[in-house]
Order: structure tokens, then sequence, then C-alpha cells
């Protein structure tokens, strides 16, 4: 009997492990996301630059293009009025994907979608964005 307890106990705490693991993943990720914004927001493309993922870079291989590339398609990411974080979900271990509302410069709302991934260091990297016009978003 006081194995079996003992085992019982055991499982619950890996499962309330497993779901905190899970937590910290998603603060990560959004302290990333956070990071980039305010980067973006003191024009300083280095820095936003060192949070994109290889995959990225390898299409934007230098931080003038990359900022090229937020500044002409990604205006209210690049300059935001405000923003907050949405739904968000693991998809997989070290694969986040993270909803963002954001107003942007020309005042309206948009809604971004950020995917992250675990790097091989342990840090988290943004591997894309996706980003339209926000008629009704719920959070």
């Amino acid at each position: 009997m006081r194995r079996a307890l003992f085992a019982l106990a055991l499982v619950l705490m890996l499962i309330g492990s497993l779901a905190f693991a899970g937590d910290a993943e998603i603060k990560a990720a959004q302290t990333v996301i956070d990071s980039q914004l305010k980067a973006f927001i003191a024009d300083d493309g280095a820095t936003a630059y060192s949070f994109a993922a290889p995959n990225v870079k390898q299409i934007f291989p230098s931080v003038d293009t990359f900022m090229n590339m937020v500044t002409n398609g990604y205006a209210p990411v690049r300059k935001p009025r405000s923003y907050s974080f949405g739904k968000v979900e693991e998809t997989a271990p070290g694969s986040i994907v993270q909803q963002m509302l954001i107003v942007g410069p020309d005042g309206k709302d948009y809604e971004a979608v950020y995917t992250l991934q675990r790097q091989a260091d342990g840090s988290f990297k943004i591997t894309g964005c996706s980003l339209r016009a926000a008629t009704s978003v719920s959070t």
C-alpha cells in the first residue's frame, strides 16, 4: 500500500512538473517577443535581429535586410502604439504559437501570430510572424 501511494505521489509530481515546464517555456517565448518589440521601438535593429531564428536569418542575412522587411511589411510590429499577449499554445515540446494584439502606428488594431522554436542552446527564437488587420479578436 505504501509503495502504491508513493508511486501515485511520484506520478502526480511528475505531471505537475510537466505543466510547470510548459508555463516556463511560454513565459520564455513571451519574453523573446516582448524584447524584440521593445528593440524595434528603440530603433535597435541589431538587438531585434538577434531574436530571429536561423530560418529567418537565412532569408534575411543582415540586420539591414531584416529591418527593411519589417519596416515595409510589418509597420504595426515595427512601431506599435501598444501590444498585449493573447492566446498561446505549446504545439510540441519547444514549439510555441503566440497571438499578439497590436495597435499599430495608424491607430488600427492588428493580430500578429508568432511562432517560436527552442534552439539547441535552450533559448527561444522567432521562426515567423503573420500579421493581419483585426476585425474581431478573442483572447
